[in-house]
């Protein structure tokens, strides 16, 4: 249980860690000084960690890695399509 919470402490810290960085590219609209591979192979990592993350959910644990996964993967995507929106102007 400690650790359940643990988990979902620090994944809620580590997903509004993105927050600043969303900002930052919606107030600029600039997002040159991003690399957009590093960042699709943030989300691809995630992406992955995200399969293993559902598979643990459905043997009953890992819940709270499932939900600050699914936290981290929606806003790594969010930035990544930013960063896509933002280049093509």
């Amino acid at each position: 249980m400690l650790f359940s919470i643990m988990q979902l402490i620090g994944g809620i810290i580590l997903s509004l860690g993105w927050i600043p960085q969303i900002i930052q590219i919606v107030k600029s609209k600039s997002v040159a000084d991003l690399s957009l591979k590093s960042y699709l192979l943030i989300l691809l990592g995630i992406s992955l960690m995200e399969a293993y993350a559902i598979s643990l959910a459905v043997t009953g644990v890992g819940l709270a890695f499932l939900i600050t996964n699914t936290m981290s993967l929606c806003v790594v995507l969010l930035v990544n399509i930013l960063i896509v929106r933002y280049r093509t102007r």
